[in-house]
This record gives C-alpha cells, structure tokens and sequence, in this order.
C-alpha cells in the first residue's frame, strides 16, 4: 500500500520525473509494476500526460492500454460534475485521437467501445471530432 501511494504521488506531483523512471524501467522487469500503478491509480490530468508521452516512447502491451483507455472512458462516464466531465471528455478525446493518428492503438480493437464514447458526448466538440475520425479510419479499413 505505501509503495502504491509513493508511486502515485511522483505521478502527480511532477510527470517529467515519472516519465524519465518509468522510461528508465521500461529496460528492465519493473516497468509492469509501475504501469499497473498508472492504470490504476484515480484517473487525473497528470497520469494522462505521463501516459501519452509514456506511449509515445515505449510499445506497452495492448492490453494495459486498452484497461487505460476503458478507465478513462469510464470516469468520463460517472462523472457527476458537468465542468468536470466535460474537461475530461475533451482530454479522453484528445488523447484517443493522437494514440489513432500515431498508430499506438488498433482502432479496431475498441472501436466500438470510443464509438459509442463519442456518440454519448457528441456536444462536445472533440467528441465529434473523434467521431469523425472513426468514421474515417472505419472507411479506410473496409475500402
């Protein structure tokens, strides 16, 4: 438990630390732990940073991502502060999209799952935008 919450705390008190221990053991057998604290840690705007740069340097297995990306949907989801949740839907979006454009992810694997995202936050206008590059990706897949 206390090993958990130090982890968490370097998280969410500098995310350039975080990153450069979490890239240092990605070399070694450690980086499972830790990223299993990042995907289950409570969903905040400073483990999505350390998350996408994280995937942006290292290939995780597409498992833990897709927990991550359910998580964030998820909290999304449940969210009960409108403010709340529409800055996140905007940061789930945003980050969905440059994992899909980077090619980190097979949009396959959880189109269904972002479809349906996008479609429950469609007012919100990264929603629509990552609704729109489904569509995109979807048609590019069956042409």
């Amino acid at each position: 438990k206390q090993w958990y919450q130090r982890r968490v705390r370097v998280v969410e008190n500098n995310c350039k630390i975080a990153l450069e221990v979490l890239l240092h053991l990605s070399q070694s057998n450690q980086l499972t732990e830790y990223f299993t604290v990042l995907v289950n840690m409570e969903l905040s705007v400073h483990s999505m940073e350390v998350m996408n740069e994280l995937l942006g340097r290292v290939v995780l297995p597409p498992e833990y991502i897709h927990h991550y990306i359910t998580k964030c949907i998820s909290h999304c989801e449940n969210c009960k502060d409108r403010l709340i949740q529409h800055r996140f839907v905007r940061l789930v979006c945003v980050f969905l999209s440059s994992l899909i454009r980077n090619n980190v992810i097979d949009v396959k694997d959880l189109f269904i799952e972002v479809q349906a995202f996008c479609i429950d936050f469609s007012r919100i206008r990264e929603a629509a935008g990552l609704f729109r590059l489904l569509k995109q990706m979807d048609t590019e897949i069956t042409t």
